[in-house]
């Protein structure tokens, strides 16, 4: 018998055969439980589970009895052991619904929804428990942002990923990640800005009226941890992850000015010229800084205003088999 012809026949087998129309194992209700047939193939695999999933998580702010809910993208994984058809995916929106619904999002309740997993997408109870299990939850993050001089503020949004994993015998570990832009000025443009209203003045050149503005960039670090083991006791959240990525790049962009903080921030960016090269290192030297940050990875981009293409650089820890170009 051919190749095809044995695709053919195991493809009749499972469409048609007693195996799919008979199967002999039900669930609570009576209903053909086909998922926990034993699979006749020695295949695992590493991650199987489901994305996309949205949900509103609670979220409580740091330092105050405040909960906001955000609006959530989940991904939640297990790995499927050898002999295994599949597994219950229903489950995997069941834990999750019914915790969020009494908890917030901490690095405990992420905790407990991977140990419930572990334990409820086994198939029966004296199964051992599931080896690895990942949740990965996107969503938008809010903090009030006070303007540079004014007496304002204003709602700053930023990126967030939180994700968590364990793995057989070893402890959860936990990751987060947010996207922060801010603003940079080219040091060699503001440099030859300056270069040429020092000549004007002089009268060395006629070119032009006498003022130059170096380029400016809107520009983006997406940068994720893993929380450290103090971390994770002291409640290292995002608030403090963005405080740690305003010290490096002070020049954030601003949910509200008035012409008062325009100014301050055209200040601001003057005392702050930097290549996505100074940007990289600034990210570098406080990144390493804090105690509560295991390891890190951060990707630099600035969306250049002279150029039709960007400046780019990543830069890590370096730590062994730690995070790397790849996220």
């Amino acid at each position: 018998m051919g190749l095809n012809e044995d695709n053919q026949t195991e493809k009749e087998t499972l469409v048609n055969g007693d195996m799919v129309l008979n199967c002999e194992v039900k669930d609570d209700t009576g209903l053909n439980d086909f998922q926990k047939l034993p699979a006749e193939d020695s295949i695992g695999i590493p991650f199987v589970g489901i994305n996309r999933f949205r949900v509103p998580l609670n979220f409580k702010i740091p330092g105050t009895e405040e909960i906001r809910n955000h609006d959530c993208t989940t991904s939640m994984y297990v790995n499927l052991k050898e002999g295994k058809t599949g597994i219950n995916m229903s489950r995997l929106c069941k834990i999750l619904n019914e915790e969020s619904a009494t908890a917030f999002v901490s690095y405990n309740f992420l905790d407990y929804i991977l140990n419930r997993v572990k334990l409820e997408l086994r198939d029966y109870p004296t199964e051992k428990e599931i080896k690895n299990a990942n949740i990965t939850i996107d969503f938008n993050y809010a903090l009030k942002q006070k303007s540079l001089k004014s007496e304002n503020w204003g709602w700053q949004y930023y990126q967030c990923q939180l994700e968590s994993n364990v793995a057989a015998g070893e402890k959860p570990r936990h990751y987060l990640t947010v996207n922060y832009e801010y603003s940079s000025t080219c040091p060699c443009s503001l440099s030859m800005s300056k270069q040429y209203e020092k000549d004007y003045a002089a009268g060395e050149t006629t070119e032009g009226n006498g003022i130059a503005t170096a380029h400016s960039q809107r520009s983006g670090a997406k940068c994720k941890v893993e929380i450290s083991e103090e971390g994770i006791k002291n409640n290292f959240w995002i608030e403090d992850l963005v405080a740690v990525l305003r010290t490096a790049l002070p020049t954030e962009t601003q949910s509200l000015v008035k012409r008062l903080d325009e100014q301050a921030f055209a200040i601001l960016n003057g005392e702050n010229p930097m290549f996505v090269e100074h940007a990289s290192k600034r990210l570098h030297r406080a990144l390493n800084q804090s105690k509560s940050i295991k390891d890190w990875v951060v990707s630099v981009e600035h969306w250049e205003s002279l150029h039709s293409h960007n400046a780019a650089a990543t830069i890590y820890k370096g730590i062994e088999n730690g995070l790397d170009h790849r996220f």
